[in-house]
């Protein structure tokens, strides 16, 4: 068994009560400065990422609730995939699936990311029993309508919610230091960057299983 192996069933023991560790809220952005293939590249990207096999297993052995938010522009937010729990191999496919299909609810409004959060934000309650909460906010551009999102992260704290982010770098410049000082919260939240929409799909892996093992890691 390799290390990875081996940490995981080690915390599949010590958490074989919980039936619940983890409730993960993708929010992804498809403002109008997301492109057709751009919007492509992350949902089969994301889906690639779910699908991988570090990805899923720490998905089942968490028993997690995933859920898939698009946003866009004030008001703009939907669940585009409802809350899915990963009890095992082939739900986690069918996860992938569902999210590398999923069409596009908005093309050409502006970048609410504060509302997305709050929009994330409300979607707990309908998994109370989940030990670890996560929104993870992907996008291209800096807030420019509705509520700034630094407004919504004593809700997060209040709520026990960490927010995470990859900021997809483009036009916007230094998008990775903003949703550092402006999105980001909660215990060990953290921000990755994706130099370009080609540079997504790793980048998403990588954040997906840091995100997912975080307890995992703190075991060694």
């Amino acid at each position: 068994m390799n290390a990875f192996g081996f940490l995981l069933a080690t915390w599949m023991g010590c958490t074989s009560a919980q039936a619940c560790d983890l409730a993960l809220v993708l929010a992804v952005d498809v403002s109008g400065s997301v492109d057709p293939q751009e919007y492509k590249i992350q949902m089969e990207g994301l889906g690639a990422a779910l699908a991988d096999g570090a990805v899923s297993e720490a998905l089942v052995v968490a028993r997690a609730q995933v859920m898939l938010v698009q946003w866009t522009g004030s008001t703009r937010q939907i669940v585009s995939v409802p809350w899915t729990q990963v009890t095992d191999f082939e739900v986690a496919d069918s996860l992938a699936f569902e999210i590398t299909t999923a069409q596009r609810e908005w093309r050409s409004f502006s970048t609410a990311i504060g509302e997305a959060v709050e929009f994330g934000l409300k979607q707990f309650d309908d998994v109370p029993d989940c030990k670890r909460r996560v929104i993870d906010v992907s996008g291209d551009g800096v807030s420019n309508e509705g509520v700034p999102p630094e407004r919504l992260r004593a809700a997060a704290l209040r709520e026990g919610v960490t927010i995470n982010g990859l900021a997809i770098e483009g036009a916007e410049g230094d998008l990775l230091e903003y949703y550092r000082a402006n999105l980001i919260s909660g215990p060990a939240s953290f921000a990755m960057q994706a130099t370009s929409f080609e540079d997504y799909p790793e980048r998403i892996r990588q954040k997906l299983l840091r995100e997912i093992t975080k307890q995992v890691a703190s075991l060694k």
